[in-house]
């Protein structure tokens, strides 16, 4: 009797002897603001991050801007999939892969007091970088990054790069 019970008892104890690295991450979501872009340009961008793990997200930006010339044109959105490579996890170094669908407005030469636009929207797929920072409770974050991307369609943009670049300011939920 007392073999069983004991070996019970050591099967129990063992299992709350299990060790993590880290204590687990209650806030999967973030979003985020793009302030840098807003202080430079006047353009506003949101976006959200899913946590899909540990060092792995998916998330989503939407971008628009006042200015139809500029040359990410005035509306944006589009997917990205990151990668972190830092020692805490959800934060530090990470490399990132995105898509962007884009529209605008390109000036077309015209008689002069006049102003002819030709109308665009275009997919650019790229790659970025970047760095995040978290608050010790892991609700605020601050993240640097850039990256640039190939203009894949309509045919007369497909020379065309597109960048990314952006100081954001995020709180997790």
């Amino acid at each position: 009797m007392k073999q069983p019970l004991l070996l019970l008892m050591l099967l129990l104890g063992a299992g709350s002897l299990a060790a993590q690295a880290y204590p687990p991450f209650g806030p999967d979501h973030e979003l985020k603001l793009n302030a840098g872009l807003f202080l430079a340009t006047g353009a506003a961008e949101l976006s959200y991050e899913r946590f899909l793990g540990d060092d792995v997200s998916l998330g989503g930006s939407v971008y628009w801007d006042n200015d139809r010339y500029d040359y990410n044109g005035n509306f944006g959105i589009g997917p990205n999939l990151r990668a972190y490579f830092g020692y805490a996890p959800r934060s530090g170094f990470f490399a990132e892969a995105f898509g962007l669908y884009y529209k605008g407005e390109e000036e077309i030469a015209s008689a002069p007091g006049t102003r002819v636009a030709e109308r665009y929207n275009g997919f650019a797929l790229g790659l970025g970088a970047g760095s995040k920072w978290t608050t010790r409770s892991q609700r605020f974050t601050l993240e640097l990054y850039g990256g640039v991307g190939r203009s894949l369609n309509p045919e007369p943009y497909q020379e065309d790069f597109i960048f990314r670049a952006g100081l954001n300011i995020g709180v997790r939920f």
